[in-house]
């Protein structure tokens, strides 16, 4: 567990109130289907109205939604306003709101750039720039979780415009978190960094879910579970890569500063015998090819 404490009180509750970015598909689904099995009151935010909708009107009463873009700072306040007018308060913000950019270098033209930088980190930004200070006042526990990747932390090749945005998440939300315990606020800030999951940015061409990868549901529990036993880093496994495995690749790309290694070392020639080494010395394994 983290330095921030196991809530005194259960965030997700009958009565509590969440906002959830991103809400029309994915893990922003699940999470939105479960709190409201919870008895929460929930606003939605997306750009598929009709999705949201959809949602909304399966969930029943005490959801209300609202279509926009998470890039625009003015969608994102309207947001809040509309949260705090229809419910007078707002316990939990989940900004989860990402585009899976594209493949490749991204090196030529900016197209790339700033559309995954705009939704994927300028939106977290948006989200923690329009709640935080409203949520602060209320006095009262609260929490602010921002969706992070493990691209964002062990920096595969082949998506720098997402991995570089992802990055500025989890950075942001560090400091997010240590302004907060410093300000000692009630609310406070966790990373949800999902491993393999199903969602709209992961589906295959026939639409099943691939084996080994976890579905947005599973990705919900642990991160309820997360938050309820106070962990900052909320980072979840799935049925190919174990939190031992993650743990090896996060430790080895330290490494490369600490030991001033290659860039992205563990994809160098030179390196990889070394690289499965290490894994097989801490965990007894041979490192799978993933991220």
């Amino acid at each position: 567990m983290s330095d921030i404490g196991k809530a005194a009180t259960p965030l997700i509750a009958r009565g509590n109130v969440a906002v959830i970015t991103g809400a029309a598909s994915g893990i922003g689904r699940a999470a939105a289907e479960r709190f409201a099995n919870t008895g929460m009151r929930l606003v939605l935010f997306d750009q598929d109205e009709a999705a949201l909708a959809a949602l909304a009107d399966r969930l029943g009463a005490g959801v209300r939604f609202l279509a926009g873009d998470v890039s625009r700072i003015e969608d994102v306040e309207r947001l809040r306003d509309s949260a705090f007018d229809a419910f007078g308060s707002v316990t939990l913000l989940m900004n989860n709101a990402a585009i899976g950019g594209e493949g490749g270098d991204n090196w030529t033209g900016l197209n790339t750039w700033r559309r995954t930088l705009d939704v994927n980190l300028w939106g977290v930004v948006n989200g923690v720039h329009a709640f935080t200070a409203t949520m602060n006042a209320q006095g009262q526990p609260g929490a602010i979780i921002n969706t992070g990747s493990k691209q964002g932390i062990t920096n595969p090749p082949g998506r720098p415009a997402y991995a570089v945005a992802k990055a500025g998440v989890r950075t942001l939300t560090e400091q997010l978190a240590h302004g907060l315990r410093e300000a000692h606020s009630r609310v406070t800030a966790h990373l949800l960094v999902p491993g393999w999951t199903f969602t709209g940015m992961t589906s295959t061409p026939d639409g099943r879910q691939p084996e080994g990868s976890w579905a947005p549901e599973q990705v919900v529990e642990r991160m309820i579970l997360g938050v309820e036993v106070g962990d900052f880093y909320i980072i979840c496994p799935d049925g190919a890569v174990s939190p031992e495995m993650d743990a090896a690749r996060i430790a080895w790309g330290a490494g490369d500063l600490t030991e001033n290694r290659p860039a992205l070392s563990r994809w160098h020639p030179d390196w990889k015998e070394q690289f499965d080494a290490f894994v097989e010395r801490r965990h007894g394994a041979v490192a799978p090819a993933a991220s």
